[in-house]
């Protein structure tokens, strides 16, 4: 397999690395996590930013309701067959995987979970570096499982930009510290330096 080219740096020290689409995934401590990383982000921020967080499938998922009330930018559930529009917010919903088909919109399914987990940020982020391929970046936060290595690792693959929050930072470790077992992210960072990276891709041609 070739090895893509490494991206120019930056003056923040971040790759200039161009990406159409943001994937995010966590877990345990991901909704304080997300609350830091996304909170302030400005009205016309362009990327969409698509983010998968571990709930309880018994229970509907009231996240999009809760970050609306905080963003400048739109926040929604994602839906089944929904194209994927620029500057939106998108949250899996419970009980289902979340998938982005080669068309760019997404897909909901019932498959058994991954990890326990349904939805799966594996899912996710492998769809995505399938359909995106190096113009798209994955983020993997806080979180007390597995989930989420083996999809940063495809993205990798495809020549995306991987970025996995400080394990030392993280409210639970599990999660990033799978992820740099297996692989060796583009960045390691605390939520401070995500969200400063965030703004710088947000600013690439």
């Amino acid at each position: 397999m070739t090895t893509p080219a490494a991206a120019p740096v930056a003056a923040s020290g971040f790759p200039r690395h161009k990406v159409d689409v943001v994937v995010i995934g966590a877990s345990a401590g991901g909704v304080d996590a997300l609350l830091q990383l996304l909170t302030g982000l400005p009205d016309g921020y362009r990327l969409p930013i698509v983010v998968i967080l571990h709930l309880p499938e018994t229970r509907d998922s009231l996240l999009a309701d809760i970050f609306r009330q905080r963003l400048a930018i739109q926040v929604h559930e994602a839906a089944d067959k929904e194209g994927i529009a620029p500057g939106t917010l998108y949250f899996a919903g419970a009980g289902y995987h979340l998938s982005i088909e080669n068309d760019k919109s997404f897909s909901l399914s019932c498959e058994a979970p991954v990890h326990y987990s349904r939805p799966s940020i594996d899912l996710l982020m492998e769809s995505a570096a399938d359909a995106y391929g190096p113009r798209l970046a994955g983020i993997l936060l806080t979180g007390a499982n597995f989930d989420g290595a083996a999809g940063l690792a495809r993205i990798s693959e495809r020549g995306g930009l991987t970025v996995v929050q400080d394990p030392a930072e993280a409210q639970v470790a599990t999660m990033p510290e799978a992820a740099i077992a297996l692989l060796q992210p583009s960045l390691v960072l605390p939520l401070d330096g995500i969200r400063r990276l965030l703004l710088q891709l947000d600013t690439l041609p």
